[in-house]
């Protein structure tokens, strides 16, 4: 009996590099109703928030205390932080988990998934396509919100330096900088939320509980940091960092708990990444 294998046969000008290429992913992904409807409530945030200055009046001093949200109409930059202020502890974590959730379970769904596999699309290519592509929404989504609010102020307020609560002002130059700087840094802490929900979505054929998992066990994480008794086991909690990035809009700015807090982010997205691609190479594809 001969020990050599046979040879499998492959369709001429088949490249399974070639298959589900993240353009043609990307403009699917576009096109649905969801992706839609996240953008225009992003991007229709800043607009309320000045349509709330402009009916209650401009923030003003709690007391001797003045916070971020007290500077909000002081410039356009404001403006802006303050949107981010409001929006990273939940608002931000919704299109992470929905673009990164309504992925692989959404095509299950639509009894899809079979035939994408059978056509035929390596799993892993797959999974790498539906990844970029709900990373590169989720971005999009961090990045579009302090743009409108940066127009929307500066048109509102006009454009001039960052007013800092503690006193001092950075140059609007560099201000832009630094809200960059800041959403790196909250798209980096949401990438736990990212691995939950994709790792969810290959375990399931329903996306409302791939994006609701995800968001609920987000929500967990920031109950469990407000638990003071735990003391330093909060340090391992992604939640304990998620507003490190305002020691970026300081005069002199600190980076030691955005490098701690990105860390611990990445240490488990891998680990969530990771666990998704292991499963759905083993999973039974029956939808």
């Amino acid at each position: 009996m001969s020990t050599l294998a046979e040879p499998v046969e492959v369709a001429s000008g088949y490249r399974a590099g070639r298959t589900l290429p993240l353009r043609v992913e990307l403009v699917r992904q576009l096109k649905r109703r969801r992706t839609l409807i996240m953008g225009g409530i992003l991007a229709a945030l800043p607009f309320i928030l000045v349509a709330a200055f402009a009916i209650g009046g401009t923030p003003g001093e709690r007391g001797s205390q003045v916070t971020l949200m007290d500077t909000a109409t002081s410039s356009g930059a404001n403006f802006a932080a303050v949107n981010l202020f409001v929006s990273a502890g939940f608002l931000l974590v919704v299109p992470v988990a929905l673009f990164c959730g309504d992925t692989v379970a959404s095509e299950a769904s639509w009894s899809s998934l079979r035939y994408l596999l059978a056509a035929p699309v390596p799993r892993a290519r797959l999974l790498w396509s539906k990844l970029v592509v709900g990373l590169s929404l989720s971005l999009a989504a961090m990045i579009l919100l302090p743009l409108v609010a940066l127009a929307v102020g500066t048109a509102a307020y006009g454009w001039g330096p960052l007013e800092l609560p503690t006193g001092g002002a950075i140059g609007a130059g560099t201000a832009a900088q630094r809200l960059l700087v800041v959403v790196a840094f909250i798209f980096v802490s949401q990438l736990v939320t990212a691995g939950l929900a994709f790792w969810l979505s290959t375990k399931t054929d329903a996306p409302l509980g791939a994006v609701g998992g995800a968001v609920g066990l987000t929500i967990v994480g920031n109950v469990l940091d407000a638990v003071t008794a735990l003391g330093h086991w909060r340090d391992f909690l992604p939640a304990h960092w998620q507003f490190a990035w305002a020691d970026a809009v300081q005069p002199h700015p600190e980076w030691s708990g955005m490098i701690q807090g990105t860390a611990v982010s990445v240490t488990y997205a891998i680990v969530l990444f990771a666990l998704a691609f292991r499963g759905f190479a083993r999973k039974d594809i029956v939808s």
